[in-house]
């Protein structure tokens, strides 16, 4: 098979999955997300333990290991370290598959997702901010989302027959970022729709993300580095540039304050062979109470533009280190549309502290953030400018996050930029991408491979071309009161044509001739509406 027919092997299973909970009257209830990655996620241990077992041995399959006596089967664990979860031989598939015909069934699997939890808590669980650990798997994962008990052997029967019939054997498991990007985004896009009672989180296009990674790493070849994202959602943007640097030279630090995008974001670690770095996943609000303090060498975030966060705002101001982390201030309560109170004016400060001295970030802003002349997006645009800290901005086509209407840029910060570098890049791509329309009827924007390579290029190379991307001095951003749109900056273009006197001449005469004609039909026109106003007469109606 090639990736290709992996890729629907793989999928043909989340559809299989999703039917058998829209069978059981499931579909859309509000916990489906979780029957489905936590069915999901213990498919993938479960195999990714016998692919190791076998890459350790190619003599122990299912029926050897089986057959173990208990000390081997420790040392079996052992010897396979962190490559794989621990799983006890009863927890395995094929051992649940063979008890699936018991009364009470559901039972079982739920005490089967609650023994590798609480076996891999070390590992796998999410810390809160209130230092709560967040286990793996739901503890009565069938009992709590199944409410019709008549149902819950039902399903978990369903589960446990999808589960045994694909096979995800070493090819899968080498198919690498990619594959597994891939197979996330279309195991969770049913619920990742703002509105609707689902999963609301506007997901990072993998172009956008694609394109900031490339643009950060550049040329570079960074080891054991720490990557950041305070507002990570399900880990998009961090998923690809841990693959952009390489997984064994990073190390993934996050923060959000869903609770649902944190196990999200833990799965997608596990997926990609991350998951050394879930102790470094956290669940809370990451402006009152950051967990992460120590300085990063790359952050990436697409943070929240609008929020209301009126109810904790005056706490903002009243931490130790406001000064130095919030330096450009705090968006006001406004008396009206609270819900519109810039929260990522926040986030981008707080992304600027975070940075080590010699750090790289790039954030996702609406484009008005680009040319506001006043208040904090100005501030922080000043900031970025005079510290020398700017490196360059990408505008984005409109609509290339489907969920929303609003343009945005991606601005890049670079602490470690030398004195002499004088210039900034901008790349205006708002008129690349095709429009395409999204299976709910929104319109999306899609950029081509060759587009978003383009982008790419131009910034790493600082290869200006012609309305399209330009270097900017400093001293010209600031003479533009720091406005960062690269089309203010484009050179205007006037086009002359080469033509003799005699042809100036009979240029100029025949826009005479026409100027004449022109006023000539306007005076006939201005006669006949004065003719026909002072024919017009008063008529008396009963």
């Amino acid at each position: 098979m090639d990736n290709t027919q992996y890729s629907s092997l793989v999928k043909q299973l989340v559809d299989d999955l999703k039917g058998v909970f829209t069978t059981a009257g499931l579909g859309g209830e509000a916990g489906e997300y979780k029957l489905l990655t936590q069915s999901f996620l213990y498919k993938f241990i479960n195999d990714k333990f016998l692919y190791e077992a076998k890459a350790f041995d190619a003599q122990n399959d299912y029926d050897t290991i089986m057959k173990m006596r208990d000390d081997d089967y420790e040392f079996l664990q052992m010897d396979l370290g962190n490559k794989s979860a621990k799983i006890k031989r009863e927890d395995l598939i094929e051992s649940l598959f063979n008890h699936q015909n018991e009364d009470g069934f559901y039972t079982l699997f739920d005490a089967t997702l609650n023994d590798i939890a609480v076996d891999n808590n070390d590992i796998y669980s999410v810390e809160t901010a209130g230092n709560t650990q967040v286990r793996l798997f739901d503890s009565n994962l069938l009992r709590d989302n199944i409410l019709d008990g008549a149902q819950r052997d039902v399903v978990a029967r369903a589960i446990i027959n999808k589960l045994a019939e694909t096979k995800f054997d070493e090819h899968i498991f080498a198919a690498g970022f990619d594959f597994f990007s891939t197979i996330f985004e279309y195991m969770i896009k049913d619920y990742n729709k703002d509105g609707g009672g689902k999963y609301a989180e506007y997901y990072t296009p993998h172009a956008v993300a694609k394109i900031i990674a490339q643009i950060l790493v550049g040329n570079d070849h960074p080891e054991n580095v720490r990557i950041y994202d305070p507002a990570a959602g399900s880990g998009s943007l961090l998923m690809t540039l841990a693959s952009q640097i390489g997984t064994d030279r990073a190390t993934v630090y996050s923060q959000d304050i869903s609770q649902k995008s944190s196990n999200l974001l833990r799965l997608n670690l596990i997926l990609n062979g991350l998951s050394h770095s879930i102790k470094n996943i956290v669940q809370g609000n990451t402006i009152l109470n950051n967990k992460h303090p120590e300085k990063m060498d790359f952050i990436v975030s697409n943070p929240p533009f609008k929020l209301d966060f009126s109810e904790w705002r005056d706490d903002v101001e009243a931490l130790p280190e406001y000064n130095d982390r919030f330096f450009a201030g705090v968006p006001k309560t406004p008396k009206k549309k609270k819900a519109a109170m810039a929260i990522y004016e926040l986030f981008i400060q707080h992304i600027i502290y975070s940075l080590k001295e010699n750090g790289k970030a790039a954030v996702v802003v609406p484009t008005g953030f680009l040319t506001a002349q006043k208040g904090i997006d100005k501030k922080i645009r000043e900031k970025l400018v005079e510290k020398n800290w700017l490196a360059g901005v990408v505008s984005m086509p409109s609509n290339i996050f489907a969920t929303t209407g609003t343009n945005v840029s991606v601005v890049f910060i670079d602490k470690g930029r030398a004195e002499d570098q004088e210039e900034v890049f901008l790349v205006d791509a708002s008129k690349l991408g095709s429009k395409v329309k999204e299976d709910n009827g929104t319109q999306k924007t899609v950029l081509s491979n060759s587009e978003e390579q383009q982008i790419i290029d131009s910034f790493v190379n600082k290869e200006a071309i012609e309305d399209f991307s330009i270097a900017v001095k400093l001293v010209d951003v600031k003479a533009r009161n720091y406005s960062l749109s690269a089309g203010q900056y484009f050179p205007v273009k006037i086009e002359y044509m080469k033509m003799t006197p005699e042809e100036f001449t009979e240029k100029m005469v025949f826009y005479q001739d026409k100027l004449d004609e022109l006023f000539n039909k306007g005076k006939e026109l201005e006669d006949d509406i004065k003719s026909n106003l002072m024919n017009l007469n008063f008529e008396e109606r009963g």
